[in-house]
Parts: C-alpha cells; sequence; structure tokens
C-alpha cells in the first residue's frame, strides 16, 4: 500500500475479529518501531507483548477500554528512563557514522552535543514522546498489513508496572491493541489545513 493511502485509510479500531496474528507480524510490527527515529538515537522505546487470553484479561482490568481485550495482540509501549544516561554515547556513534559531517552546527553551544540539564518530569515527557514516534510507527505498519489498532494512554501505569514487575527505570507510555478489525469506521472530522499552520514566514 502507498504511504499517502496507508495515512489516509488509518482509522482507530474498537471492534476485533477473533483471528490470531502470526509470529512473523508481530515481528513486522515491532521492527517498525525499531527502525523509528529517536533525539540523538536514544532509541527509549521498550515493549511487552501481550497475547494470551488470560494475559490480556489481567491487563483489561487496568483500563475502562475492555475492547483491548478483544485484540489479536497488545503492546505496552514504555520508555526506558535511563536511555538519557547514554545520550553522550549515543551521540558518539553518530559522529563515528559521519552524521554530522558537512552539517552546520553551531559547536559554540554546547548543548548541541552534550546531555541537556532536565528534571526527572522533563526526561519522562522527552523519552515518551520518542516512545511516541516508535508507537505511531507500528500503527502505521498495522494498516499496510490490513490490520487496526487503537492507542490508548488511560490505563493506571504504577499498577500495570506492578503487575508487569517492570523494572523502576520503565515507565508505561501507551497501550497499542492490535488485530483485525471488525468494523470499518467513517474517516473523522478534521480541522482544515489552515488551522493547523499558525504562521508562514
Amino acid at each position: 500500500m502507498e504511504l499517502t493511502d496507508v495515512i489516509a485509510s488509518r482509522r482507530s479500531i474498537r471492534k476485533f475479529s477473533p483471528e490470531d496474528i502470526s509470529p512473523d507480524t508481530i515481528h513486522l510490527l515491532l521492527d517498525a518501531a525499531r527502525l523509528a527515529p529517536s533525539g540523538s538515537n536514544l532509541q527509549p522505546a521498550r515493549f511487552i507483548v501481550i497475547q494470551s487470553p488470560a494475559a490480556k484479561e489481567a491487563l483489561g482490568q487496568y483500563t475502562p477500554y475492555k475492547f483491548i481485550t478483544r485484540a489479536a495482540v497488545i503492546f505496552v509501549c514504555c520508555a526506558d528512563l535511563t536511555a538519557i544516561s547514554t545520550r553522550d554515547m549515543r551521540v558518539g556513534e553518530l559522529l563515528k557514522e559521519g552524521v554530522f559531517d558537512g552539517v552546520d552546527i553551531d559547536a559554540s553551544d554546547a548543548s548541541a552535543v552534550s546531555t541537556p540539564v532536565m528534571d526527572a518530569q522533563a526526561i519522562q515527557a522527552y523519552l515518551s514522546m520518542n516512545v511516541a514516534i516508535a508507537v505511531e510507527h507500528i500503527v502505521l505498519k498495522a494498516v499496510d498489513l490490513g490490520l487496526g489498532s487503537c492507542w490508548l494512554g488511560r490505563f493506571d501505569r504504577e499498577k500495570v508496572k506492578l503487575w508487569l514487575a517492570l523494572a523502576e527505570n520503565i515507565w508505561p507510555v501507551a497501550l497499542l491493541p492490535v488485530g483485525h478489525p471488525d468494523q470499518s469506521p467513517k474517516a473523522r472530522p478534521r480541522f482544515p489545513l489552515d488551522k493547523f499552520v499558525l504562521k508562514t514566514l
């Protein structure tokens, strides 16, 4: 499917048919996330793959959106909060690969290459934004494969962390149920483009 068609046909799917999806398909979805860009190439996204009926039912306790339990798979999309501590190393890798060769960068601004000073809340927000990019890669790849998804932010993160016995540095950002659509929603209302573009200078 052409990328323009993928973007235009994507819908939030909240009804799924009972068909499973293959391990190879799950691999393709996760690989799409792996290839997503991230700030300074930190690659903070981490995923827990929920497939068994029992695990899906258990996870469904922590969100009001019970329809997720009927998806073929649910990805618990997380941020590794320690990724920020690897920034200098990641930037070093980019430098070694020549990513910045011939690129106009103000070398007098130390923040261009050194790790910025951020509090814990800012780090969590920054890394979560990077995870969101990886999640959208899965969303679009799912459409390309004839699947549907609906990413969710309304769930009890602390209880999910506890249930999954996640390490302290792993923060759940979103739940992403994926499966075969059992509905064909119409296109949702969207603002005209001029509402998105505030200025052209």
